[in-house]
C-alpha cells in the first residue's frame, strides 16, 4: 500500500485534514506539517567465486520468503553504503569482506508490513577468495554458488534484485 492510502491522520496533530500534497508528500491543512516519503537506501552484493559462479541466497523471511536473493539490506543511519555492505555480509553470511566494488543502482518498491517503501538499491561486486565459506544467518535461509548459465533469474523475488541479476548475467556473459 502506498503512503497516501496508509496515512489518513496527521502524525503531529492527529487531524483528519491530512491529504496528498504532491507525488511524494502529504500535508496537514490543520498544522501545516509536511510528510515526505523519499527512497530508503539499500545495498546488495554480487559475490562471485574464482570459477565465476554467483552466490545466491534464499530469503528466510518476508517479504518474498523462500525466493532467491542477493545478500544485502538497508543502510543504517549515519552509515555509508560501503559500511553497510560489510555489515550486511557479516550479519547474513558470517564472513568479513573488503574491497566490494560499486556496479550500479536501481529503484525498487519494497512491500513490508502493509506499506510500500520506495528504495534505491545499490549493487556491489565482490570476488570471493578460495577460502570463502559463507554460513547463512539473519534473514538468509540458505546460500549456494550457482554457475551463471544455470541461474533461473525468475526465481528472484524482489523486483530490483531480479532486474539487477539479469543485468549482471548479461554483462558477465558478454565479457566472457
Amino acid at each position: 500500500m502506498k503512503f497516501d492510502k496508509l496515512f489518513r491522520f496527521c502524525p503531529v496533530c492527529g487531524s483528519g485534514d491530512f491529504h496528498q500534497h504532491n507525488v511524494k508528500s502529504m500535508k496537514c491543512n490543520a498544522c501545516g506539517f509536511n510528510l515526505y516519503v523519499n527512497p530508503a537506501a539499500a545495498v546488495a552484493v554480487f559475490i562471485v567465486n574464482q570459477a565465476g559462479d554467483l552466490l545466491v541466497c534464499v530469503r528466510g523471511k518476508e517479504p518474498a520468503k523462500g525466493t532467491f536473493d542477493l545478500p544485502g539490506g538497508f543502510i543504517d543511519e549515519y552509515e555509508t553504503a560501503e559500511e553497510a555492505v560489510k555489515r550486511e555480509i557479516k550479519e547474513e553470511l558470517g564472513v568479513s569482506i573488503d574491497g566490494a566494488m560499486y556496479q550500479f543502482s536501481l529503484p525498487n518498491d519494497y512491500l513490508y508490513s502493509g506499506w510500500t517503501t520506495p528504495t534505491l538499491d545499490m549493487f556491489y561486486l565482490y570476488v570471493a577468495p578460495g577460502d570463502f565459506q559463507p554460513v547463512p544467518a539473519d534473514d538468509v535461509a540458505e546460500c549456494n554458488f550457482i554457475p551463471l548459465n544455470q541461474l533461473d533469474v525468475s526465481g528472484f523475488g524482489l523486483n530490483s534484485v531480479r532486474r539487477a541479476v539479469q543485468i549482471f548475467v548479461e554483462k558477465r556473459i558478454k565479457i566472457e
